[in-house]
């Protein structure tokens, strides 16, 4: 969104189809889409092999982990010991639930 600008003024000088245009081009914006629909499918496949109560929890894991680490990654943001420990922690709590 900060390379879109401010929405509400774009809006308000342009139109909401300028601001929807400025959005979907945006490259991030379609890698989104693509990551979600990665997600969306490796999901479907998680639970065409197994139960949902296990595919569910590693699903919700993962998401804990992979949002730490983009965090870190993409974002650069300082993500502290305990939200590692925390990551590890869940992991390992799925990790002995599948075992």
């Amino acid at each position: 969104m900060k390379q879109v600008g401010d929405v509400g003024e774009l809006r308000r000088r342009s139109g909401i189809s300028t601001v929807v245009s400025h959005v979907v081009r945006n490259q991030y914006f379609m890698f989104g889409i693509f990551a979600m629909t990665i997600a969306f499918f490796s999901l479907l496949l998680g639970l065409s092999w197994g139960d949902v109560s296990l595919v569910a929890p590693a699903s919700a894991s993962l998401t804990f982990v992979g949002n730490a680490a983009a965090a870190k990654l993409f974002l650069h943001e300082r993500v502290d010991h305990r939200r590692w420990i925390a990551a590890g922690l869940v992991a390992c709590g799925v990790a002995f639930l599948a075992g």
